[in-house]
């Protein structure tokens, strides 16, 4: 089923700038090699790590190499290469991690990546759904799984009873958290910034939702978990710091991925060492193959269980752009747009 177009219509950009430098172009179809397929991208997906790397010069290649943005999406697969079974023409897939170490990303089309990076998506699941999941959901995961004593891999009831805070539970990967941390049967309790992001985590599942702004913000979350939480999601580590050592039960693990807020974290030592805290930084492209391969089954797993939404009712509300507005897209995440920014195939 090789694709009959000549043409991908992409977006791209070659040296690093605001979202002005990204441009639309038409190239080649590109042909899938051994262990690879070619994905007719529906969706593109654009996550803060995308601005970030077009604002610093781009993705892995030689200085002023033409770059194509974005590390996730979702479409169909158009075609494969030698040692990919000719089964998968016409899967329906999700895609992660199109554009690490690669100059390669979803905004185009037509994308060539290794087979492993194409995940099968239930006919049950949007294409926005898929577009949403990559560096959100992996990332989620891996918070939810790196504590010494919490479980490795998630499936239902693998958190069975554990208290958990997702700290920003508006943001995408803390409404992926909340979604997971449900599915795995953890107590979910979420901290937000305002009444409008409040519903959001409320709609993502978070049973109990606390302004961290509140002064008696430490007080409302030990009055819902009187044990202290037992594992934070942190997007904001430096400036939460003090917030969630007051909240952190005995052992408890705060795993941050992200330094919104600041990048200096300071901690009590002595704190830390008489409740037995363990702070976990994580970085989603950096964890171990075994890691990776096993957060894609479960949020692949958690994706035919229904467990995992996208939109306002599973409160992460869509924001979208066509490609040739992509600078748009990039300039919507820059600016803090409180959902999910996708772009449009054409």
């Amino acid at each position: 089923m090789a694709t009959t177009s000549t043409e991908n219509i992409a977006i791209v950009y070659s040296h690093g700038g605001g979202p002005e430098v990204l441009k639309l172009t038409r190239r080649a179809v590109p042909e899938p090699g051994p262990g690879e397929v070619l994905v007719r991208v529906h969706v593109s997906g654009v996550n803060p790590t995308d601005w970030k790397t077009r604002a610093g010069g781009g993705q892995s290649g030689a200085p002023g190499a033409e770059c194509v943005p974005n590390q996730d999406g979702a479409g169909v697969i158009d075609a494969v290469g030698a040692g990919v079974d000719p089964g998968r023409e016409g899967q329906r897939v999700w895609v992660w991690e199109a554009a690490w170490q690669r100059t390669e990303g979803t905004a185009q089309q037509y994308l060539v990546i290794p087979a492993r990076q194409a995940v099968p998506l239930p006919e049950g699941a949007s294409f926005d759904l898929g577009a949403s999941l990559g560096i959100p959901a992996l990332t989620a995961h891996r918070a939810l799984t790196l504590a010494a004593d919490g479980p490795s891999r998630l499936a239902p009831g693998a958190l069975a009873g554990r208290r958990v805070l997702v700290a920003g539970g508006a943001g995408a990967v803390g409404n992926a958290a909340i979604q997971l941390a449900r599915w795995a049967g953890a107590q979910v309790a979420a901290t937000v910034s305002g009444e409008q992001k409040a519903q959001l985590a409320r709609a993502a599942g978070a049973a109990h939702v606390v302004n961290y702004r509140d002064a008696d913000a430490a007080a409302q979350i030990r009055a819902v978990f009187p044990g202290g939480a037992q594992l934070i999601v942190q997007v904001a580590p430096a400036a939460n710091a003090a917030l969630d050592v007051a909240v952190a039960a005995p052992g408890a693990t705060v795993a941050f991925y992200a330094n919104e807020g600041g990048d200096r974290l300071e901690l009590g030592v002595r704190d830390l060492m008489f409740a037995n805290l363990a702070w976990h930084g994580l970085l989603v492209y950096t964890v171990t193959a075994e890691q990776k391969d096993g957060a894609v089954a479960d949020v692949s797993a958690a994706v035919a269980a229904g467990a995992l939404r996208v939109g306002a009712d599973g409160g992460l509300p869509l924001h979208r752009f066509p490609l040739e507005r992509a600078g748009e897209a990039h300039a919507a995440v820059e600016g803090g747009a409180v959902g999910k920014v996708l772009i449009d195939l054409p």
